[in-house]
């Protein structure tokens, strides 16, 4: 579809290739798709989401009104090619760290939640909050283990907060798991409930910890803590998860913290997306509220 063009109404999402240093914020499509337990399109989906960006004002309403694209500079570094596997994964590390060293935020665009094992251990990150449904601990290499990889690895399990963990979504040998390792849980009833309350109490504890310490923040946005009629692109998405404002909203809180240096955004399968592409538009507003997280914190 063609879209109208006006010069007084800017499109997000023309962003250069990085060069140099000082960029607020990098995008990075990380595709990767083939361990995913359910079969997934997941590899189209960092495309989709740059076209679904062109669909947006880069314009925060404030007041005053905030042109993000005046406030930050911001760059697309493009696609890792066949992120998946050891030498996939290896791949993303490598692209995430050089990124790292050059922006305040990187932003990977999924692609399976797979790729928050790589994305967060590129980025350096020292505690983990998850917006999620599932608690992504099960054996095995999956979409559905980067938090017990990371943990295995040496990621402080007591730095570690999930958010919207989900009834009749994940079995009670993982919730006992997630338990045993100190995790912090916050149900998606008690998010609900609590809103922005408990991103900041998210932020507290993956960003310092009890002993005082602190470190690099990596946000893990997995879509399909939505409910399934704003998120039917995503194969997990239940009824009665999270509408799509609340998921907004925890974004930008969360992104507004200088601690959060990196996010994914996952398991949005835009060829199984419904016709007016709501799930992958929502994932590029998920963007848009990162960055204007940022920007508002400035």
């Amino acid at each position: 579809m063609t879209l109208a063009h006006d010069p007084l109404w800017p499109r997000a999402g023309a962003w250069p290739s990085p060069a140099g240093t000082g960029w607020d914020a990098v995008l990075l499509g990380v595709p990767a798709f083939r361990t995913a337990l359910t079969p997934t399109g997941a590899h189209a989906t960092p495309a989709a989401v740059r076209a679904a960006l062109q669909r947006y004002s880069p314009t925060v309403l404030g007041p005053p009104a905030v042109d993000l694209d005046e406030a930050l500079q911001i760059a697309d570094a493009g696609d890792i090619d066949e992120p998946d596997g050891q030498v996939g994964e290896a791949s993303v590390r490598t692209a995430v760290a050089a990124l790292r060293e050059r922006a305040a935020l990187v932003v990977a665009l999924g692609g399976d939640n797979s790729i928050t094992y790589a994305v967060a251990q590129g980025a350096a990150a020292t505690g983990l909050i998850t917006i999620d449904a599932h608690f992504d601990l099960r054996d095995g290499v999956s979409n559905g283990s980067p938090v017990r990889r990371l943990v295995a690895d040496g990621l402080d399990p007591r730095r570690i907060v999930q958010l919207g963990i989900a009834d009749f979504a994940n079995s009670a040998a993982y919730a006992r798991r997630a338990a045993d390792l100190g995790i912090t849980v916050i149900s998606m009833d008690d998010v609900r409930r609590r809103g922005a309350d408990a991103v900041a109490e998210a932020l507290e504890i993956a960003g310092g910890g009890d002993d005082g310490g602190g470190g690099a923040i990596h946000l893990d946005i997995d879509v399909d803590v939505c409910d399934r009629s704003v998120a039917p692109g995503c194969p997990a998405s239940v009824p009665g998860g999270l509408q799509a404002w609340e998921l907004r909203a925890l974004v930008r809180a969360a992104a507004s913290d200088p601690r959060v240096r990196s996010a994914d955004i996952v398991e949005v399968d835009a060829t199984a997306d419904a016709p007016d592409a709501r799930t992958v538009r929502l994932a590029a507003l998920c963007v848009m509220e990162l960055l204007a997280g940022k920007a508002i914190a400035r």
